[in-house]
């Protein structure tokens, strides 16, 4: 049996935060603890942490900016996370101060996510895609879905491309800029 313990932080940032603790002992409640928010929690994670790196004034401001540069450049989930968050440019709604206001504080990013899944349940629904092993995986048994899918990862495309075989021509031509250590391993196969 899995014993881990939980820390849900709670209080006033100007009072300190308060942290308790409980044990959770059933796996799949603990495989959905962590499943929960998990593009929220990785994007602002990494976020913050540039922010840090940067030294960065963390002010509302500042970090909304930072945040529409950061999207800007965004891919995949971590672009519609901020698309929900509405820091795209195509974006309905706006609930960046939601993000920003907090981060201010230094409102730990779990805690920003609780509050933004409660503002846009979708955003607590996004999951990463599982990551091939391109090291190992035999292109020719992945299906042209999953072919493009890597193409797309590397923001590159397959204009022409009619047929699988073309797919795999371009991803092996495009392995050694994006994947080194899979081009590498493959040639020593």
């Amino acid at each position: 049996m899995q014993v881990t313990c939980l820390t849900k932080t709670d209080g006033d940032p100007k009072l300190g935060w308060k942290s308790e603790q409980r044990l959770v002992t059933d796996p799949a409640a603990l495989r959905s603890q962590r499943l929960l928010l998990e593009v929220c929690a990785s994007f602002l994670g990494k976020f913050y942490q540039s922010l840090k790196d940067s030294n960065a004034d963390f002010n509302n401001a500042d970090i909304e900016e930072a945040l529409l540069k950061s999207c800007k450049d965004a891919r995949g989930k971590d672009n519609r996370f901020c698309y929900y968050i509405g820091a795209t440019s195509d974006a309905a709604t706006k609930i960046i101060n939601e993000v920003s206001k907090p981060l201010s504080y230094h409102v730990p990013v779990e805690k920003i996510c609780e509050k933004l899944k409660k503002k846009d349940s979708q955003i607590c629904e996004l999951r990463y895609d599982k990551q091939l092993d391109l090291t190992s995986v035999d292109l020719k048994k992945l299906k042209v879905k999953d072919l493009k899918k890597i193409l797309e990862e590397w923001g590159e495309s397959c204009k022409g491309c009619a047929e699988k075989s073309d797919f795999i021509r371009k991803i092996t031509e495009l392995m050694p800029k994006y994947a080194p250590a899979a081009a590498q391993a493959r040639t020593d196969l």
